[in-house]
């Protein structure tokens, strides 16, 4: 089953692994410590997020290190952007009522 990045980012334990990779790049079981899950829930989490490219996966060493991708995160923002236009023109609005109303009231 292909996912999609919004049904990864779905669940609150993969943003907050995103949010931790994406200030360094870590291996799973640095990741696994600031959970109170199992590693291999840790790595099943890890492997979702892969799949949906939002993590990329460097290996060094003998360690396999996870980072952001962050172009991938630019598709969620995209995505939001027409979302975040809609409420905007509509605070305007309300701004704009408001500010009818209080000249209304002054008089």
């Amino acid at each position: 089953m292909r996912r999609d990045i919004f049904q990864a980012i779905a669940d609150p334990t993969r943003r907050a692994i995103i949010a931790l990779v994406a200030l360094q790049a870590m291996t799973p079981n640095a990741i696994a410590e600031h959970f109170d899950t199992s590693r291999q829930a840790v790595s099943k989490h890890l492997r979702i997020l892969a799949e949906c490219q939002l993590v990329a996966q460097e290996q060094k060493g003998r360690e396999i290190f996870y980072s952001l991708e962050i172009e991938k995160m630019k598709e969620i923002d995209e995505w939001l952007e027409q979302y975040r236009q809609i409420w905007e023109a509509r605070y305007e609005q309300l701004g704009e009522v408001l500010e009818v109303m209080k000249k209304q009231k002054e008089k």
